[in-house]
């Protein structure tokens, strides 16, 4: 069972902000000869990297809700300019989006277990992929969907 994190994605106010966060991300490193992945900095660097890597994810929080993951494809260490410890987390180039789950607000990025990540929004089979995010919300906070 793998093990992922979780992490608010500031200054996004959709799945759609975070696609175009991404894609912009990946037209940089493709313009630059690298790999099309995204990367995110963070100051912690996690220390279950082997339970974390290759099976694990990042669950981003849009608005209270889990609403999206990325693959985790690695995690590169570096201290920065200021002889502070930092880590790079290498994101894959598809944002999933996945059933909504509430999660208050926090600092940084927290671990998340397998068994307590919310479920691809494909692999629900209700046809929720196909509804308005905003409705989806709403039947995610009346406990039917």
């Amino acid at each position: 069972m793998s093990l992922n994190l979780i992490k608010l994605c500031v200054g996004a106010d959709s799945v759609d902000d975070l696609r175009e966060w991404v894609a912009d991300r990946a037209l940089t490193a493709l313009a630059a000869g690298l790999e099309p992945h995204s990367r995110h900095t963070t100051r912690m660097v996690p220390k279950r990297i082997e339970e974390l890597l290759p099976d694990g994810s990042l669950y981003w929080v849009i608005k209270g809700q889990v609403q999206a993951r990325q693959k985790l494809l690695g995690i590169e260490t570096f201290t920065d300019g200021e002889g502070i410890g930092r880590c790079h987390l290498v994101l894959g180039p598809e944002v999933i989006e996945t059933e909504f789950q509430p999660r208050r607000a926090f600092q940084g990025w927290r671990y998340l277990e397998a068994k307590d990540a919310p479920r691809d929004l494909a692999a629900l089979g209700t046809g929720a992929a196909e509804m308005p995010a905003d409705l989806r919300r709403e039947l995610a906070e009346l406990g039917l969907l």
